[in-house]
């Protein structure tokens, strides 16, 4: 059965506890195509490859802009951080608490936030760009 994007979140990790970092508007690709290494030889007819290194580039997160969940972020620039994106959670008087009962994707990054453009009529955005320095794995918790 598939699931809805409603209940994911950006989560971080302080010593051994999970909780979310902000609420997200968005969410990134968890992961990228492999590199391909030609293997051709001269008797092949066709181009043939074996996958190489997992591409993973730098991940955007967009949010609503608080000045609150900018410096919350801000203070995290330049620190190596245990992230996650977790899908699932419970809802209960109109709150919504991460469960990650529908898979939780971990990684370590870098992150840094900026302000995103803005027009007329339009809620000011934030992005939150993380450098993963560590494959994204699925938690088998």
């Amino acid at each position: 059965m598939a699931i809805s994007t409603y209940k994911v979140f950006l989560m971080k990790k302080t010593g051994s506890v999970w909780s979310k970092l902000l609420d997200i508007k968005d969410y990134p690709d968890l992961g990228g195509e492999p590199e391909m290494l030609e293997t051709t030889t001269l008797s092949d007819g066709a181009a043939t490859y074996i996958p190489g290194i997992q591409s993973q580039e730098a991940m955007a997160f967009t949010a609503n802009y608080t000045k609150t969940d900018y410096q919350a972020v801000k203070e995290l620039e330049d620190v190596e951080t245990d992230f996650a994106v977790w899908f699932g959670g419970t809802e209960s008087g109109g709150v919504v608490t991460p469960t990650g009962t529908e898979g939780k994707f971990s990684f370590k990054g870098k992150a840094t936030v900026f302000i995103s453009g803005g027009g007329v009529n339009e809620v000011v955005d934030m992005t939150i760009s993380i450098a993963p320095s560590t494959v994204i794995t699925l938690d088998s918790e």
